[in-house]
């Protein structure tokens, strides 16, 4: 990932930076990849005509050409996408293309990921007896160690669906005996979500979710039209184990590097506490892999 740093690039020399990734990226294109004609003038040099490639972005040549002149001009996030999505860059080199452009980093990419890699599985599994587990932008739950599933809940039992910590915070009545304060966390949680999923407010799955938690649950239902947000991930919790008894957690979210759009919740003990005992009594009788 890339970081603005100090001292920063004059602007001068980031436009002409930028002209030049932009001129080599679109030399290194061939006219057969998008089956356009040859034409009837020849090509000069290898790859594709700076109006072939503004053709194929949707933008004007004329605007293309200062572009990659380094002329000083503005330009949306919307442009740089497709000036991205023309050039076939990866989403390493988008991030630079934003960078150069606009010196903001892009959001990323949307993907729902339904499963993690085995790398990050192992990676879950090796924090044991630390409950860890990762989700999506859609706070679905995609990848969990055994030490989650004995403290929270046993995703295995659960549906895809039903495997969404919202749906699982507000729906399963466990969840309200666990989390001591739990309306506090409840609460927190709706924030969080809402603040999370501004890009997404129109989108089928998300009306879906949201319909069905109203019907499911009061408090969601009344604390939504509250519109409360919050982008505040870490925090100490306290959880009433059934078998363990009073667990003192801080709980740390934080993006995967490789996959923005995937977030690993970690819950570590507090110390001067006897958590960290508790948690190595209840996963260590149960040795045998869990997935």
């Amino acid at each position: 990932m890339y970081h603005l740093k100090e001292p920063r690039m004059s602007d001068e020399s980031r436009r002409a930076e930028l002209a030049h990734f932009l001129r080599i990226r679109r030399k290194q294109l061939s006219p057969s990849q998008f089956r356009l004609p040859a034409g009837p003038r020849k090509r000069r040099t290898p790859g594709l005509r700076r109006e072939e490639l503004a053709s194929l972005a949707g933008i004007s040549p004329t605007w293309y050409t200062k572009l990659e002149q380094g002329q000083e001009i503005q330009v949306s996030a919307q442009v740089l996408d497709s000036l991205a999505q023309a050039l076939q860059l990866s989403e390493d080199e988008r991030t630079y293309l934003y960078v150069l452009a606009r010196e903001q980093l892009p959001l990323p990419v949307q993907k729902y990921a339904e499963h993690i890699s085995a790398d990050l599985q192992a990676m879950l599994d090796a924090l044991s007896p630390h409950p860890a587990f990762i989700m999506n932008t859609r706070w679905d739950i995609v990848g969990w160690n055994r030490a989650a599933a004995l403290v929270f809940i046993d995703f295995d039992t659960l549906s895809a669906w039903e495997r969404n910590f919202v749906w699982i915070m507000f729906t399963r009545a466990e969840q309200r005996d666990l989390f001591l304060h739990w309306e506090y966390w409840a609460r927190e949680t709706l924030a969080l979500f809402r603040a999370s999923i501004g890009r997404d407010i129109g989108e089928p799955w998300f009306i879906g979710r949201r319909d069905h938690l109203m019907q499911a649950s009061p408090e969601f239902c009344q604390w939504w039209e509250a519109h409360e947000v919050s982008e505040a991930h870490m925090g100490h919790k306290e959880l009433m184990h059934p078998q363990i008894g009073l667990l003192k957690l801080q709980s740390t979210a934080l993006l995967v590097a490789d996959d923005p759009n995937l977030k690993l919740c970690v819950y570590t003990p507090l110390p001067q506490t006897d958590t960290a005992q508790k948690l190595i009594r209840l996963v260590q009788p149960r040795q045998e892999a869990y997935h």
